[in-house]
This record gives C-alpha cells, structure tokens and sequence, in this order.
C-alpha cells in the first residue's frame, strides 16, 4: 500500500508507465489475441481471392499453410525487433525508441485495413511481420525504459507493470473480438487494423513525458536534463539522494562502450547472470502456458459450458492472468522476486500435473472435466503471478548499464525464437503425445524453479550499484582473489 501512495504521489511516473505500456506490451497481448476471432474469415478471404485471380480454388492444404504463415510470422518479426532493440535504446534513447516504433504499427495497420478492399492476403501476411517487429522492440525497451525510471524501492512493482498490460491486451483482443463487435465476419479487417488506435494513444502522450533519468545522465552526460527528469517523476520527493546515487555509479565507471551480445557469453563476470537470463526466458516460453490455452476450450465445452457461451468462458482466462499480474505487481516488493518465480512455477508443476491426470481420466469419471476446467484456471493464476512478470525484470536489475541493452537483445531473441518454434511443433507435440502433451512442460517447470533457487540473488529493495557488487562477489566466490570490483560499466558509444 506504500508503494502505491508513492507511485500516485508521483504522477508523472504513473503516466509515464501507461504512455508506455499502452503501446508496449499492450500491443503484443492485443495482437497475439485478435487474431484468433477471424481465423475462418481470413482463411475464406484467402480461398476468394485465389479463385477471382486464378479461376481456381485454392487447396486447403495450401489455405492452412499461408494461415500458418500469418500466425507464425507474428513471433519471426518479433524476433527482428528484439535484435533492433539494443541498438535503438542506445543510439535513440529509450523514450524516441518507443516513439518510433509506431511506424511499424501505422504501416501494418494500413496494410490490414485495405488488403480486402485491394484483393490482397499478401497485405495480411506483410502486417503481421510488421507487428511482430514492433512487438520485439516495444517488449525489450518498454521493461528497460520502466526498470530506470522507477526509484529502487517501486523498481519491482513499476517492472511488473509491462506483464500487466500484455494481460490487458490479451482481454480486450478477446472482447473485441467477439460476435458481438468486430467478430462479425465482414469486419475483419477493421479488428486488425484497430491495433493503430493503441499506437495513436501513445504518440500523443508519451512526448510530454520524461527520458529514463539514468540513461540521461550516464549515457548522454546531461546531469541538467537527468535532474529535471527525476524532478519530474518524484514529484515533490527529494531527489538529491538519488542523483547522489546515480553520480556514484558514474563516477565509479568511466570510458566503457556498449557490450556486444555475445560478450556475454565471454566474460565471466556475468556468468551467473547470463545463466539466469538463459535458463528463465527458455523456461517462460516452454511452461506450457500456451498448451493450456489450446486444450480450455475443449475442456469447456466437456464442462458442459454451452457452445456459444464458450467463447465467454475462454475470456475468463485472459481477465485470470490480468488479475494474476496486478496481485503480483503489489506482492513483488514484500516478498520479492525468488519467492515469486520459485512459488510460481513449483504451482504450474503441480496443477500440470493434475490436470495431465485428469485429460487422462475425463471419460471415466463425470466430474474430471471440472477438475480439468479448475486446473486450467489455476495454472493460469501461477504463471501469473510469477513467471509472466518477474522475467522480464531480469535483464533490468542483474546487467549493468553497458550491458543491459544486450541482455535484452539476448532474451528477446530467445524468447521469439522459442515462441516460433513452439508454434511450429505444438501440433505434432499434440499429436504424438496426446492427453500426455504436458509432461515435457511439467519438466520445465520444475527445471525453472530449481534453477532460480540455485543461480538467482534476490534484488528486491537494492540499487543497481548493491546488485552488481553481489553478483561480481557471487561469480567469483571460488576464486581466493577475484578481480577487484569497480563498479558496473558504462555506455559512451553507440556501438553494439
């Protein structure tokens, strides 16, 4: 409740996290969720199209296979965003990063709104990959841009607030969708080019609000600017302590450029926060999360749940996460980020494995498709609260300033990557495996709660500063004489 007077005391800072946010991983829930509502419209826009240029019908192997292409082109483009991120963040800042990336949601919502009218599909599968692009760059810069604005003691909280808004997004992409508004089946082109209202939203507020102040002062130099920006965003606090703070981690790293991706992977200095990057971004995209989607519907309807009202039930799913991640965006300062993750993911084990048992044994007892409706909601509500928000804190408080752009580009791609590739095979994984389809999932789970008990320190409440000297004393805790520590680096250059 503290926290929360401070973040309404500091208005700015509040408006600063939904200028963001509403454009940021507001967009990525809104446009991984509405695609789902025309999927038979589109799929039938293609067939027509085929025959008025052609003659000829289109095979429906061929229907679904540029179907797949849409739907997979999403995760591929936002794999090219988190790879354009770091770059963008360093040499535009994090706020003009943002700004810019609405071009790619003007020109895909341009491209959604005039393919039928055009004749083209082409137009659909172009929009997509654009939307994927400005996904991977709003979900890396958004968090980083949030995690420096925050004072330490809101940094949790404030960084929980990107899984928040994708929660957000996936419901309203689902209430849009229905029937009812602009699930109808000539409206489809209008649903997908309703992601330009978002991007519109945030190009007209987030130019009156503040840079990063630490991107200001270290990265830029501008001691003037970075005073007047955390002036801004406390309010009427008192910032001196602040910038006392941030002119130490300055001071304390001088002439360092940008770290490149894959020095990373070379210094050993960040080898246990690499590790954790690693480790829980895998983990996030292969829990299993996305299974337990795909198998609600079935589940509803053998509840009982009649067909029309299922789609009613499927958006109890989505309000599910956005009520997981505001309980943990006010649990996140008391009890902190290892409790969370641990506690989240050991919950995803168990109710994956109950509800493993109970796909298994719906048809031999009347009351398992309950068991199974119940699992999928607290499946939901675990993931919620732990993994879909803490990760994307990770790269923000375990890398330096040098680094930190990196990081991102590092668990964006991987994140993207695994989300193209779970994609890809998650048919044939449903095929082969059936009502066992989560066990590998199961394992994960488990994998993610260990490896958090073992590589991850705790950040709750610490400077950047604290967190960097407990990590430099953890990677080289075997060592009788470590490197001596000189505090975290930093960014003078643009290069990556």
């Amino acid at each position: 409740m503290r926290a929360l007077q401070r973040l309404i005391q500091g208005r700015v800072l509040l408006l600063t996290i939904c200028a963001a946010g509403i454009g940021g991983t507001f967009q990525f829930g809104y446009n991984l969720s509405i695609i789902n509502a025309p999927t038979l419209h589109i799929q039938e826009f293609i067939n027509e199209t085929w025959w008025v240029r052609t003659g000829q019908p289109l095979p429906d192997h061929l229907v679904l296979l540029v179907w797949s292409l849409i739907v997979s082109l999403y995760p591929l483009g936002g794999l090219f965003g988190a790879l354009l991120a770091g770059p963008l963040a360093v040499m535009l800042g994090r706020k003009k990063s943002l700004l810019v990336n609405n071009i790619f949601v003007v020109a895909a919502a341009t491209l959604f709104g005039f393919s039928r009218r055009a004749g083209s599909f082409e137009m659909i599968v172009l929009g997509r990959l654009l939307m994927g692009v400005s996904a991977g760059l709003s979900m890396n810069v958004q968090p980083m841009y949030l995690g420096e604005s925050a004072p330490k003691e809101l940094r949790g909280a404030v960084a929980m607030t990107p899984a928040i808004f994708a929660a957000l997004g996936i419901v309203i992409g689902q209430v849009v969708g229905l029937r009812e508004l602009l699930g109808d089946p000539g409206a489809w082109p209008l649903l997908l080019a309703s992601c330009l209202v978002p991007g519109v939203l945030q190009l007209a507020s987030l130019p009156l609000l503040p840079e990063s102040p630490r991107y200001l002062l270290i990265d830029r130099g501008d001691t003037e600017a970075c005073l007047a920006a955390l002036q801004r965003l406390r309010g009427s606090a008192d910032v001196a302590g602040e910038l006392a703070e941030l002119e130490e981690e300055r001071a304390a790293c001088e002439g360092q450029r940008a770290r490149r991706p894959w020095e990373l992977f070379q210094d050993r200095g960040l080898r246990r926060q690499v590790t954790s990057l690693v480790v829980l971004a895998s983990a996030l995209e292969l829990c299993g999360n996305d299974s337990v989607y795909v198998y609600a519907s079935s589940v509803f309807r053998e509840a009982g749940i009649p067909e029309g009202k299922v789609q009613y039930a499927v958006l109890g799913t989505g309000s599910c996460e956005l009520l997981a991640a505001c309980l943990s965006c006010v649990l996140i300062e008391r009890v902190g980020r290892r409790v969370l993750l641990i506690g989240g993911y050991s919950l995803m084990a168990c109710w994956g494995s109950i509800f493993t048992v109970a796909l298994c044994l719906r048809s031999s007892f009347s009351w398992m498709p309950y068991l199974a409706m119940s699992c999928v909601f607290a499946f939901i509500l675990s993931f919620g609260i732990g993994p879909a928000g803490v990760t994307g804190i990770l790269a923000a408080e375990l890398f330096d300033q040098k680094a930190r752009p990196a990081a991102y580009m590092v668990g964006g791609a991987l994140v993207w990557t695994l989300l193209f590739l779970v994609g890809l095979g998650f048919p044939f994984l449903k095929e082969g495996l059936s009502h066992f389809l989560y066990m590998p999932f199961l394992g994960v789970c488990v994998w993610g709660a260990i490896c958090t008990g073992f590589f991850l320190p705790e950040t709750k409440g610490k400077t950047f500063l604290e967190i960097s000297e407990e990590l430099h004393r953890l990677n080289f805790s075997r060592q009788s004489q470590g490197p001596e520590w000189t505090g975290p680096e930093v960014i003078l250059s643009t290069e990556l």
